[in-house]
């Protein structure tokens, strides 16, 4: 704080990215795009904001809101392969969206608790494509 480079940050212009667009986006690279665009909206209700298809029309590129942060992915392929994440989602009720993971065909790995001096509950599944997801919630 209080850096010459820390003062160009600060008085940068946001209109080198798009309204709403966080300036660090996840992105994965998947397996059955559309499969995971459909889980993302079932478990998290993202709203798709832009799409790129190829020319046999699978996802090149896709970007989704997840509440107030974007996500971006791509169909793997031979070029780029699939490459598992760890992601953390706060989520409003943490113990609905872990069941709603599981019952989405999530793997369950941690069911919801809260750790001794952690004041979130938080519970993790993985995806079919092998991400890690830790959802929370602030107690």
């Amino acid at each position: 704080v209080g850096s010459p480079r820390h003062a160009i940050f600060v008085t940068m212009s946001t209109s080198f990215k798009p309204a709403g667009y966080n300036s660090v986006s996840p992105y994965f690279i998947v397996p059955q795009a559309q499969r995971f665009i459909d889980l993302m909206v079932a478990l998290f209700g993202a709203t798709e904001l832009r799409r790129f298809a190829m020319p046999d029309g699978s996802v090149m590129h896709a970007e989704l809101m997840l509440d107030d942060s974007v996500i971006m992915l791509g169909q793997a392929s031979e070029k780029f392969p699939a490459m598992p994440i760890v992601m953390h989602v706060y989520v409003p009720d943490v113990d609905a969206a872990y069941a709603k993971a599981i019952a989405l065909g999530c793997e369950p790995m941690e069911a919801p608790k809260q750790r001794e001096g952690d004041p979130d509950r938080r519970g993790s599944f993985k995806d079919y494509a092998g991400n890690w997801w830790s959802v929370g919630a602030q107690l």
